[in-house]
């Protein structure tokens, strides 16, 4: 089925810092982004608790939605001039998949909550079931947008994001090693924390990419541009997304709201300190309502809230978190692992609940990867027409693929360190944490 959306009179344009302008000439997609549901997320940072560390990094994820869909827009708008459809199964691009492609692109992000990973951790909430959930709805602005193309238009969006729509190039365009999602966050996050190892030659990626009967593929001579793009996505990976500061901060973020859970749960008393918004959620019964009723700045408010609150791990954990006082960080091995529990003794002696002020978190398993090709590998066309896999091809590539990097880390409070409480100057317990702590290594 042929799915048509009217055309603007004139084509509407927004700025952006990173793709200029992004281009908008369908009513459809101006539509979806005036949806109470797309404006929320303009009040969602998409680097969560980063913009502690790199206070630039204020972008949202309104702004990265948008960069998608323009991406998504060159993709498909290169396609059709280069790469036009003659017949059915020739693998080329039909253009008749743009609009299900724009609108994909648009969305793919909508069901993300508030400092999304964590809170997904705590609350067992999945923001790509919750994505579906609001496309396909009939309670919310965006199904209501999307049915005014098709009745069944809503659910061919939603399979696009979900990974079941019948043509793979459409869904590889969204969700693939190298597709508009990755380029457009690579680019912002480096773009707003100010590093420039982030960065890599998008014009010639899209360039020499092209579609082909099983997804997409890009040109031999574009090889060294995607090469750029894995080793950039590596180096984002290493100095960004894993930074041991921002993971401390949501540590953090996971204790304050599991105390805030433990608290709250079944509490019949209420104040002007309560939660009400969070209260779902902590019982277990939320609907699609209570979830879009939630933003970064909800539970914000509701920290600095508590941190007058009359509970001291409460209050304590918020003004951490506020006041941004991250909790120190030293990398363990599987041999130093043991001394864990002997150190979260000596914490607990010095008064602090080590179910809250301790963790360990392990980076191997963030949610951003360097380049895997067992999960889907990034395939190279040659002159003959047959495709190779780019990391059997790119030394620099064969390097990255499939690289464990990461580290694991032990966070405790960082009055451990050499800071003794006045009260006691004499508590042996800081100096024998202390002395198990070399180069922010625990041995």
């Amino acid at each position: 089925m042929t799915y048509k959306s009217n055309q603007l009179d004139r084509e509407k344009v927004f700025r952006d810092p990173v793709h200029n302008y992004v281009y908008v000439k369908y009513q459809v997609i101006l539509d979806l982004i005036n949806t109470s549901e797309f404006q929320r997320l303009r009040r969602i940072h998409q680097l969560g608790t980063t913009p502690l560390i790199f206070h630039g990094a204020e972008h949202s994820r309104f702004s990265h939605s948008l960069g998608v869909y323009e991406i998504a827009r060159r993709i498909t708008e290169a396609f059709q001039k280069n790469y036009p459809s003659k017949y059915r199964g020739d693998g080329l691009w039909n253009n008749d998949e743009e609009l299900v492609t724009l609108c994909a692109a648009l969305l793919h992000d909508i069901g993300h909550g508030p400092y999304s990973h964590t809170f997904e951790h705590i609350f067992h909430t999945d923001h790509e079931a919750i994505t579906r959930q609001i496309i396909t709805s009939p309670e919310t602005e965006i199904n209501q947008v999307l049915r005014g193309i098709g009745d069944d238009f809503p659910e061919k969006v939603a399979s696009v994001i979900n990974k079941t729509y019948p043509n793979k190039q459409v869904v590889e365009i969204i969700s693939s090693q190298l597709d508009a999602d990755r380029m457009d966050y690579l680019l912002r996050d480096a773009y707003n924390t100010g590093v420039k190892y982030g960065t890599f030659d998008i014009a010639r990626i899209l360039e020499c990419m092209r579609p082909y009967s099983d997804g997409i593929c890009f040109e031999m001579n574009g090889m060294h541009a995607v090469e750029d793009y894995i080793v950039s996505r590596f180096q984002m990976y290493q100095q960004v997304y894993f930074h041991p500061v921002s993971r401390s901060m949501e540590v953090i973020l996971n204790r304050l709201l599991s105390r805030a859970k433990e608290i709250f749960t079944d509490n019949q008393v209420t104040n002007a300190q309560t939660p009400y918004l969070l209260l779902p959620f902590f019982a277990k019964k939320f609907n699609l309502d209570d979830y879009l009723q939630l933003d970064d700045g909800v539970l914000n408010t509701y920290f600095i809230h508590w941190k007058r609150y009359p509970d001291d791990i409460l209050s304590d954990l918020a003004t951490h978190f506020i006041d941004r006082k991250p909790l120190k960080s030293v990398r363990f091995t599987d041999e130093s692992k043991k001394l864990i529990p002997e150190l979260q003794e000596l914490i607990e002696r010095a008064g602090f609940n080590p179910k809250y002020y301790t963790a360990t978190d392990d980076s191997f398993d963030l949610p951003y990867d360097a380049y895997t090709p067992a999960k889907k590998q990034i395939q190279l066309i040659q002159k003959d027409e047959t495709l190779v896999q780019l990391s059997t091809v790119s030394p620099i590539v064969s390097a990255i693929a499939d690289r464990s990097e990461g580290d694991n880390r032990f966070f405790f409070p960082k009055d451990m360190l050499g800071k003794k409480p006045s009260i006691d100057l004499f508590q042996p317990e800081y100096d024998e944490f202390s002395s198990h702590i070399k180069n922010d290594t625990l041995i």
